[in-house]
């Protein structure tokens, strides 16, 4: 595989595992949002996402001293968050949106967790090309994200069924993310 498919492919799978979450949340935001602020909305969650690939960026390069390999053991992270989120999986609790741009913003980042923990590993691995290309393929997967994410709030009860499944799926996309990490990093 070419160099920048294979860059391709894995940023894809970097942003779209873990966006997972944050898609069905922004949808349910969508849901309770006056359509005439979707665009405000939309602005913050994309500053939001933009914020977590600087952040990403920044403690990737402070990494730059660490052995690639050893950047890899980060692969505890996303392992982690899948534990949580099996042990948790049945906990019933209500998420209360609210509307509105800085609270878009905030969610965005509060659920950046799980982002972080693959994205640094990410770009640390892919070097200054690669990461320019993982912000190329994040920038598309955004625009599929909010365009995606605006249709479905027409449709409450899509936006449901994916809160009720979540639990269940996002448990096997963060340990999936986590074996992505070790082989991005070579520790594998």
């Amino acid at each position: 595989m070419h160099w920048l498919e294979r860059v391709t492919l894995i940023a894809s799978l970097a942003y779209v595992g873990t966006m997972f979450d944050n898609f069905f949340a922004f949808a349910a935001q969508l849901v309770v949002t006056d359509r005439s602020r979707f665009r405000r909305v939309s602005w913050a969650q994309v500053t939001g996402v933009a914020a977590l690939l600087v952040i990403s960026a920044a403690v990737g390069s402070a990494l730059a001293g660490v052995p690639l390999r050893w950047v890899g053991l980060a692969c505890v992270a996303p392992w982690a968050l899948a534990g949580y989120a099996w042990r948790h999986r049945r906990d019933e609790h209500a998420t209360q949106f609210r509307r509105g741009a800085l609270t878009t913003f905030v969610v965005t980042l509060a659920l950046g967790g799980d982002n972080l923990a693959v994205w640094i590993p990410l770009v640390r691995a892919s070097g200054v090309g690669g990461a320019l290309v993982d912000v190329a393929v994040f920038a598309v997967w955004e625009i599929v994200f909010l365009w995606s994410a605006q249709r479905l709030a027409g449709h409450p009860g899509v936006v449901a069924w994916g809160e009720r499944h979540a639990p269940t799926l996002v448990p096997w996309v963060y340990l999936a993310l986590g074996v992505l990490v070790l082989v991005e990093c070579g520790t594998l």
